[in-house]
């Protein structure tokens, strides 16, 4: 790490790469949740969000262009619960 971090930060740093597999998988649920809420334009910028979250979680542009034209929640939402027992 870089020698102008405090240790604190250091710290932080560490954390956040440990863990940024899950804080993807939380941000993932909360997409998902607001999906279902959407309509017209935040439908659509709330897929842009997904489009930045879901390759993070290592899942392949063919399945996520599958899961961008159903536009279906529940899909997602499946996709949530089969990334959850896998972690």
């Amino acid at each position: 790490m870089n020698k102008n971090y405090s240790k604190h930060q250091q710290k932080i740093i560490k954390n956040y790469y440990e863990n940024r597999d899950s804080i993807s998988l939380q941000r993932l649920s909360e997409l998902v949740t607001e999906l279902y809420l959407a309509e017209g334009k935040a439908r659509e910028r709330t897929w842009k969000y997904l489009d930045s979250v879901l390759p993070k979680l290592g899942l392949p542009k063919d399945r996520i262009d599958h899961l961008r034209k159903k536009d279906d929640p529940k899909l997602l939402a499946s996709l949530v619960e089969e990334l959850m027992a896998k972690g």
